[in-house]
């Protein structure tokens, strides 16, 4: 890949705006549905298959452990796939990163499980390998497909055109749900775990088949043109801008802290504390079918949770996932009436007081928990809408994409690699009350809103310096 490769001739076509909105939101959608599809079954089923153990605590955790490697991955891929995107090009950096995800994830599903003989080290390995590699590709998409939307929208429009590549996350999200559930609803729990968990992790192919399609139709973004015209390229994007635009990149990292910590909150920890009590007599239940029951320690060990049924929490969780998509979409229009500044700052406030109502919600029975999701979901679409416009916005077009790459990306190492471990443990501590995990969610809040007021509003900015 050279300087060469990225020069785009000065009557190269304007992208269509449908295929913008398209290439940006199908691509998010497929990268998050396969982010998705680990998160899901690291609660479900990694724990049995890949890190059995007679402690299911234990388990849960080396689960959760290995759902976090691909955080840490995410800002070496931020690094990799940002110095490309800021070199040569958005387009050809996108079809990368999007081949790295799917590779990984179609991998996953095919893989032999720790219970296979002989590969009761090696295949717990090749997992984490995996999830380093799904990591990896991520940490270049989103700052990518951000980047393709709001690169080409039209003047007052980019916070718009940035919440669809936002999108993604629930169309994801509910995709890869639906997927489990319908698996779920159609098949006994044996057949579940014997092959039913890898129909998922296969079906990307085909998702990524079209993402591919869809991409390459691209031309080069108008705004990284206009750099290589100028001879503005950077050639070592990642010193230029840790040089040039530290400052952005903290700031950037802390806006992004809660819409990370509540996100995964509200996903991976609400279907581990959701489920937990029904998981652990299924978990009884497959241990006697195999002979080799639970012991009276390893069952107590389990933390006190809600109880539901696997199917019909994944249903609460859908129901809570369609407000995160609509209230991503109302985002748009907000931050640019408002700004994203002063949007952000109201939304975070509501995130410092939703953290605080954790324990009478959950208590609350099932209206309660469906009052927690859909609130939740919707700041969640609230905070995460603008995010799409505001990171790009704080650093120059020829270290855009690896400047909102890193700050995306490091913020989802302090925001979500440990969170849903955090959780557990605090949630333990609390003698299986959720109160300290609200109050968690509330501390990182409260850092993203000092971050929010050190920062200047980003609307009126030049996007194409």
């Amino acid at each position: 890949m050279s300087h060469v490769d990225a020069t785009v001739a000065p009557a190269a076509p304007a992208n269509p705006r449908s295929r913008v909105i398209l290439a940006s939101l199908i691509g998010t959608s497929i990268e998050f549905y396969d982010f998705y599809v680990y998160a899901t079954a690291a609660v479900l089923v990694f724990p049995i298959l890949f890190f059995p153990s007679d402690n299911a605590v234990a388990a849960q955790l080396a689960s959760f452990a290995a759902f976090g490697v691909a955080f840490i991955a995410r800002p070496i891929g931020s690094v990799l796939f940002g110095h490309f995107g800021d070199r040569i090009g958005r387009k050809g950096t996108l079809v990368a990163s999007l081949l790295t995800m799917g590779i990984a994830t179609f991998i996953i599903g095919v893989l032999p499980t720790a219970l296979t003989p002989g590969w009761q080290v090696l295949a717990p390995a090749l997992l984490v390998l995996m999830r380093f590699c799904q990591g990896i590709g991520l940490g270049g998409e989103w700052s990518g497909a951000a980047l393709l939307a709001t690169e080409n929208a039209p003047k007052g429009k980019r916070a718009i055109y940035g919440t669809f590549p936002q999108l993604g996350a629930p169309i994801g999200f509910i995709i890869a749900n639906g997927v489990f559930l319908l698996l779920s609803l159609n098949l006994s729990q044996d057949d579940f775990l014997n092959w039913g968990w890898r129909v998922p992790f296969i079906a990307s192919a085909v998702l990524v088949i079209i993402g591919l399609y869809v991409r390459l139709k691209l031309v080069e973004t108008p705004a990284f043109t206009k750099v290589v015209e100028r001879g503005e390229v950077a050639k070592l994007p990642l010193a230029r801008v840790l040089k040039t635009s530290w400052r952005p990149l903290i700031l950037g990292t802390f806006i992004m802290l809660a819409t990370y910590v509540l996100f995964y909150l509200m996903t991976a920890f609400t279907l581990s504390y959701g489920t937990t009590a029904s998981s652990l007599e299924a978990a009884k239940e497959a241990a006697i079918a195999k002979g080799a029951p639970l012991t009276d320690a390893a069952a107590a060990a389990f933390v006190p949770g809600l109880g539901y049924s696997r199917n019909d929490f994944l249903v609460m969780l859908i129901i809570g996932c369609v407000f995160f998509g609509i209230f991503t979409l109302v985002s748009g229009p907000l931050a640019e009436r408002f700004g994203r500044r002063k949007t952000l700052l109201f939304t975070t406030v509501g995130i410092i007081v939703f953290g605080a109502l954790f324990v009478p919600l959950f208590g609350a029975g099932t209206v309660g928990v469906m009052t927690l999701l859909i609130v939740g979901f919707a700041l969640m679409g609230l905070t995460f809408g603008p995010m799409g416009s505001v990171l790009p916005e704080l650093f120059p077009t020829n270290v855009r994409y690896t400047g909102s790459a890193i700050s995306y990306n490091v913020a989802s190492i302090l925001g979500a690699a440990l969170a849903p471990t955090i959780a557990l443990a605090l949630l333990a501590a609390g003698d299986g009350s959720p109160v300290l995990v609200g109050l968690y969610l509330s501390a990182a809040a409260v850092i993203t809103l000092i971050a929010l007021f050190i920062s200047k509003e980003t609307r009126d900015i030049d996007y194409e310096v």
